[in-house]
């Protein structure tokens, strides 16, 4: 009787441990709003109307999400890509690092 019984708890304690190490997912369509802003503390207000809030999350140099909300639920997520805020600028530096990677190696030598 007695072994059943550590036998019991042995696989209660085992089941339990096992969800503390499963991956926490940090949105999910339905969650509530409070759940999100606790798994995503880095979350900034993006839009704010009188039945729906966007929450704009970054996600890493090039992408971020938004996450909106009706009622304090969540209703629709949203990924997108950041656009460069000069992108002739940035093919102008493209061509320059190209062609000084080309030029040739001695040209630039002085000899006394």
């Amino acid at each position: 009787m007695l072994t059943k019984s550590i036998g019991t708890i042995s696989l209660i304690f085992l089941l339990g441990s096992c969800a503390i190490f499963q991956p926490r997912i940090p949105y999910q369509l339905g969650m509530s709003e409070s759940k999100f802003l606790r798994q995503n503390k880095e979350a900034v207000i993006s839009q704010l109307n009188e039945d729906k809030k966007v929450y704009r999350v970054n996600k890493g140099e090039r992408f971020y999400m938004l996450a909106t909300f009706e009622n304090g639920e969540l209703v629709s997520l949203e990924e997108k890509e950041l656009t460069p805020q000069w992108p002739r600028q940035r093919m102008m530096d493209e061509n320059d690092s190209y062609q000084q990677n080309s030029q040739d190696p001695n040209q630039n030598q002085r000899w006394p």
